[in-house]
Order: C-alpha cells, then structure tokens, then sequence
C-alpha cells in the first residue's frame, strides 16, 4: 500500500478523470487489510493520546468529496478507538445570517482546533471554490463590494480564492496546528450504485436527498471544480491526498494511514514536570500509602 502515491504535488498537472478510483486488491486480501486497520487505529489512538496530554499542537483534518463518496464512514471507522475529549467533528452546511455578515473563512476559523486536538472538517472552506464555482450564485450571498452579478466572477476571482485559502491554511500550521486534505475520489458509476442502495433499503432513507440527483446532473462541473483547487491549493506544507474511494475498506486504510504517519512525524511527548513538582508527588504517594496502614 503505497500511501504516499495518492499526494497531490505542488503545481502538479493532472486530469481527475483519469486518476483510479478503485483500488487494486483482491477479495482475499480484505482479511489482511482489517487487521492492519485495527492496528494502525490502535497506534493513532496512542498518539493521540499523546496529543491530547502534550496539549502544545493540533491537527486538522479536511474531508471532502462527492455525496456518497464516504466521508462519514471514515470519520465512523477511522475516530472510533480515539478519545472523544480530543476529536471534534464539524460539518458545514450552507451558512448562516451571521456566517454571512463576515467573510467566508470566518465560520471556518472559528472550529479550528484547540491545542490538543484532532478536529476533522466533513465538508469545509473548500465548499467556497467547489460547490460555489458549480453554482457562482451563491457567492451573491456574500454581498462582496466588487461583485454585483454573477459576471463579475471571473478566473482572477478564483484565483485569488485559491489564494486566501493557501494564506489561511499557512498561517494555521505556523500557530501549530498540521493539516491534512483528504479528496475521496468516487466513480460516477459507484455513486448511482451507492444511491440506489439508499432507496432500496429502507434503513439508509435518511441518508437520501433528492438534492443529490440533482447535483449529480452537474457531474461535470463538480469534477472540474474539483481538480482546479485540488491543483491550486496542494501545497508543499498542506498536500491533497487523492482517495480512491470505490472501495471503503482501501479507503479507510489508506487515510489511516497517513494519519498514523502525520501523528508519528508530529511526535507529541507526554509533558515532563519539574523537580518541585516530583517531590511533590511522591509526598503525596507516601500519604496516600499511609491511609491504607
């Protein structure tokens, strides 16, 4: 499993369309690959223990998407071992009055995470140049003083978005908080079968939207969005990493994973005490000794 091959490179030139989206395994490998799941959740869990008592660094984690592409059953299989104290997840949907009455990564900056913590972002500021650039109406919302119609919004519009956006995430990994991207590169076929699965079955109903079909008419559009921020706002500092998504389980290894590797390259430490606070502890061992005399 070469993990590091999924990372987006500066200014790299590529086509979406013709990356994979399903992975190259075999049905008897599954086996193998649960195992490795269950440990690499294990470690992340020591390390974000670690993390947490340290309470020097964070780490965000961004997961973006198409529906259906399994942005929740990441958070659901990757988070399940780790201590909840620690993890916040937050999901954007469309912002609200006062999210509107400042300027778009506002709502966002406000949930970055506490020192300490791992935060994961389902849908996030990414929305501002994906589902924004599919539908460049809703940037009307924003009331910006140079953009009267939607004619005002042209490449140098998205190019200095994807700017803001590279700026925002610089200055966030300078006060201590690491990032990673997560795409999670969905066929359009494996999203008919996973929607159809949805209305089959009577348990996944809530998962359905009408809304979605009508997105997936702009199937092309959204692939476009997609690989113009993918290639402008994959940094050296801040990389995407593409996901193929068409298999769950590859997914779900792949981007714990990378996690594990984030975590360990971060090397949170237990925080060590000073010598006053030693001896203090070791009064407070005899004393609590003593009660048992």
């Amino acid at each position: 499993m070469k993990w590091n091959k999924c990372k987006v490179k500066p200014n790299k030139s590529f086509i979406l369309s013709k990356i994979d989206t399903r992975s190259n395994i075999k049905q008897a490998d599954k086996k193998e690959l649960k195992i490795k799941l269950l440990h690499d959740i294990g470690e992340i869990a020591k390390l974000q223990y670690k993390l947490f008592a340290e309470n020097r660094q964070s780490l965000l984690i961004i997961l973006q998407g198409m529906d259906s592409s399994g942005k929740d059953g990441t958070i659901k299989h990757i988070m399940c071992g780790l201590n909840p104290q620690g993890v916040r997840v937050h999901s954007f949907k469309h912002p609200s009055a006062l999210e509107l009455d400042h300027d778009y990564l506002w709502r966002h900056a406000q949930k970055l995470p506490e020192h300490g913590q791992i935060t994961i972002f389902n849908r996030s500021h990414y929305e501002n140049v994906l589902i924004s650039k599919v539908h460049p109406e809703l940037i009307l919302a924003e009331r910006l003083p140079d953009i009267k119609s939607v004619d005002n919004i042209d490449k140098n519009f998205w190019n200095n978005r994807y700017e803001q956006i590279n700026y925002f995430e610089k200055n966030t990994i300078q006060n201590g908080t690491s990032i990673l991207k997560f795409f999670l590169h969905l066929s359009k076929e494996e999203q008919r079968n996973r929607f159809l699965e949805r209305i089959d079955n009577k348990e996944k109903h809530w998962k359905f939207s009408s809304d979605d079909i009508t997105e997936r008419a702009r199937w092309t559009d959204y692939q476009f969005a997609y690989e113009q921020a993918l290639k402008h706002t994959s940094t050296k500092i801040a990389p995407w990493y593409i996901i193929p998504a068409d298999d769950k389980l590859y997914a779900h290894l792949l981007i714990g994973r990378i996690i594990l590797e984030k975590l360990k390259k971060m090397n949170p430490s237990f925080p060590t005490i000073d010598k006053k606070e030693e001896e203090l502890m070791k009064l407070a061992k005899k004393k609590l000794k003593k009660e048992n005399k």
